[in-house]
């Protein structure tokens, strides 16, 4: 096997365990954590995402199951485009207002875009060597360009149908 080859492998596992990991914490802090699915949603009704509830039901169903798709490299592009949609929708909801810097007040959107950008990456690079779309032989099927094309279109095309169908701020929430 080619040093390219065993590098793109180890980088695609690297990203999915971090990304993947991300996602999930991510996933039960919203379900678990702090305020739970009915803080989660308040919070997201807050942002002008109605009804917040399903919104919080399905971002957190969203982060855990691409997170854990991530995590064993399983339809890596589709669950990377699983992190590409929640995080732009984050990013347009809490963060583009902000600025770019995370510390910024009401923290900016560095994060976001990084993880869209290392999602969209991972589906470029597909599950990689230790993945169960390799054992199942979908390795070859969903990397290069068509991943990254499934990737950014899957989550970038879901945010902007989510966002235009129910995302409804006030003019104190969108920063105005």
């Amino acid at each position: 096997m080619a040093v390219e080859a065993v590098g793109a492998d180890i980088a695609s596992l690297v990203l999915r365990l971090s990304v993947g990991g991300t996602l999930l914490a991510h996933g039960w802090n919203h379900a678990w954590g702090g305020g739970r699915i009915a803080g989660t949603a308040g919070w997201f009704e807050s942002m002008g995402l109605r009804p917040g509830r399903l919104h919080a039901l399905m971002a957190t169903g969203t982060e855990l199951g691409a997170g854990v798709l991530l995590l064993l490299g399983l339809l890596t592009p589709l669950a990377a485009a699983g992190a590409v949609g929640t995080m732009a929708v984050a990013f347009v909801t809490a963060h583009l207002r902000n600025g770019f810097f995370i510390f910024r007040p009401g923290q900016g959107y560095e994060y976001v875009l990084m993880i869209i950008m290392v999602a969209c990456g991972l589906g470029a690079l597909g599950g990689g060597a230790v993945s169960v779309d390799r054992a199942l032989g979908l390795a070859d099927d969903l990397a290069g360009w068509e991943g990254l094309a499934v990737t950014a279109l899957a989550g970038g095309i879901g945010a902007a149908l989510l966002l235009a169908v129910f995302w409804r701020p006030s003019r104190e929430a969108a920063g105005e």
